[in-house]
């Protein structure tokens, strides 16, 4: 298994990055809607959404609203606004599990939700690409979360001892947490370094954007607990689906391009 994962990871990392730097904006921006629409097709089977059409028809949905803040990007800023709201609500359900299960077993909530989580990914991953430095700065994303959950995975084989959500998922302990936080905020260090964008407060908000990544791999886990599945889906081997491997990236995303924004890095009145 550890072997697969590997593979699969050595695939869709330098493709993920070649497309990130190298594709111009508009075809940057269907590409990761494609992946967002998987994304949201799996949120869907999550929410209980059994049926094709049911599925098709909440893509479509996303699409739309993809569509209308491509068009107008004034709808960016609530989006994400929106998206980044949900990502602050999202540990309340993993720290007070089981007690919510009866919220998740709706259904119709975890269908809102993977709309907005989606819709807002998607606004952030167009909004921090039109930035100055837009590229790299989505690359410092993915070696946050990479970092955090390579770090955590090894720590927590060689270290753990403390159960962090056992109720959630039992194989994450804190000593794993640690050990992510330490390798992604070197890695993040390192590459604010070379960008020459290094703050003291950078410092508070790579702390804030790992805990966010953590409590998206555990809402991630919440809802597959109540539908009694593993993973997500099976499009990627050694990994399960798509939202098992961008969970954590869904969290930090929409805070991220919020940041930017918010230090004049980045400017959703400007995209297009």
């Amino acid at each position: 298994m550890l072997k697969t994962r590997i593979i699969t990871a050595l695939i869709l990392a330098p493709s993920i990055i070649a497309a990130i730097y190298l594709l111009p904006l508009s075809w940057f921006a269907g590409l990761f809607f494609l992946l967002a629409a998987l994304a949201a097709n799996e949120f869907a089977q999550l929410a209980g959404l059994s049926r094709l059409w049911q599925r098709a028809v909440y893509v479509a949905v996303l699409g739309l609203l993809a569509s209308a803040s491509w068009i107008n990007s004034d709808l960016m800023l609530p989006g994400l606004m929106l998206g980044g709201l949900l990502w602050l609500a999202a540990p309340m359900l993993v720290v007070t599990f089981p007690r919510g299960r009866p919220l998740v077993a709706l259904g119709w909530p975890v269908a809102l939700a993977g709309m907005v989580v989606c819709w807002s990914a998607w606004l952030a991953l167009v909004l921090i690409r039109s930035a100055p430095d837009g590229a790299t700065w989505l690359l410092w994303s993915m070696l946050l979360v990479w970092g955090a959950d390579i770090g955590a995975y090894f720590a927590g084989r060689r270290f753990g001892r403390r159960k962090l959500a056992p109720e959630v998922s039992p194989g994450k302990t804190w000593e794993g947490v640690w050990g992510g936080a330490l390798a992604a905020l070197a890695l993040c260090f390192g590459l604010l370094l070379i960008m020459q964008h290094f703050e003291p407060f950078w410092l508070v908000l790579i702390g804030l954007l790992i805990a966010l990544s953590v409590f998206g791999d555990l809402f991630e886990s919440v809802l597959k607990r109540v539908r009694g599945v593993k993973d997500s889906g099976k499009l990627l081997p050694g990994h399960g689906g798509v939202l098992d491997r961008i969970d954590s990236l869904l969290a930090v995303l929409p805070w991220l391009a919020l940041i930017l924004w918010q230090i004049g890095l980045a400017e959703p009145a400007k995209l297009l």
